[in-house]
C-alpha cells in the first residue's frame, strides 16, 4: 500500500496591515507579535510532527507575500534549532490569497466606488467580499473559490509520500483549498477561520482521499467581519 502524504499549513501572523483594505495581496511585514507567532507556531508544530512520528519534507513552500515569507523563514529558524532538516524555502504564487486584479490593494470603499462608476457593472452585490464564488468583474481578479482550487491543486502537486510538506500562506484561500480538497463543506467555511502562524496538519490517504489529522480551526464569531 503506498505511503500517505502529510501537508502541514500555516497561515502568515499578524502584520501591517492597510486598515479597510481586504487583506489579499497587500506588500506589508509582520509586527513583532507576528514574529513571535511564526516562532510559538514552529513550537507547535514540532510536537504535531512528533506525536505523530512524522519526518519533514526540507522545502518549506511559502506565498509571495512578505508576511507570509518572514512566517515561513522563522518557523524554518525555529525548526533548524529543534533538530529538523530545512534546506529552504521556496516561494510560488500558487499560495497566493484570492487575487483582486486592478482592484489591488484598494479599501473595500474604494473597491466599491469604482465599481458604482463604471457603466458596465454597477454596485457589486452586498457581502461580496466574503461571497465565495463571487469575482469582482474586473482584469485579473479571482473569486475566493478559484483561489481555493489553486491552493490545492499546488499541495496535491508537492505533496510526497511519507513526508510532511509545510506551505505557508492565507486563511480564506486555505480554507477555500480544504473545501475543494474534501475536508471541509462549503457551508462551514464562512463559519471558519485560522489563529494566525498556527499549524494545522492533513493527510492524503492511498485511496485519494484527504483527512484532518491535527489542529483546530478558529471559531468565527457571528458578528466577525469575515476576513482574508
Amino acid at each position: 500500500m503506498a505511503d500517505r502524504g502529510y501537508v502541514a499549513f500555516l497561515r502568515h501572523g499578524d502584520y501591517r496591515q492597510r486598515a479597510g483594505a481586504p487583506s489579499a495581496r497587500q506588500p506589508y511585514p509582520l509586527t513583532e507579535k507576528g514574529l513571535r507567532q511564526a516562532a510559538d507556531g514552529a513550537d507547535a508544530l514540532a510536537a504535531m510532527i512528533a506525536a505523530h512520528g512524522l519526518t519533514l519534507a526540507p522545502v518549506i513552500y511559502s506565498s509571495r507575500q512578505l508576511r507570509a515569507w518572514q512566517t515561513a523563514d522563522a518557523v524554518a529558524d525555529r525548526l533548524r534549532s529543534l533538530g529538523h532538516r530545512v534546506d529552504g524555502i521556496e516561494q510560488t504564487s500558487a499560495l497566493a490569497e484570492r487575487g483582486l486584479g486592478s482592484a489591488a490593494n484598494l479599501t473595500v470603499d474604494e473597491i466599491e466606488s469604482v465599481l458604482r462608476d463604471d457603466p458596465r457593472y454597477g454596485a457589486p452585490p452586498v457581502g461580496w467580499k466574503s461571497d465565495s464564488d463571487y469575482r469582482l468583474p474586473l482584469e485579473g481578479a479571482e473569486s475566493l473559490m478559484d483561489a481555493g482550487q489553486r491552493v490545492a491543486r499546488h499541495i496535491e502537486a508537492t505533496t510526497q509520500p511519507g513526508l510532511v510538506t509545510i506551505h505557508v500562506g492565507h486563511g480564506a484561500s486555505f480554507r477555500h483549498a480544504c473545501c475543494c480538497l474534501g475536508i471541509l463543506e462549503k457551508a462551514q467555511i464562512a463559519a471558519l477561520s485560522m489563529f494566525h502562524a498556527r499549524p494545522s496538519l492533513i493527510c492524503h490517504e492511498p485511496d485519494g482521499s484527504w483527512q484532518h489529522l491535527d489542529g483546530a480551526w478558529k471559531i468565527r464569531e457571528p458578528e466577525d467581519e469575515p476576513k482574508d
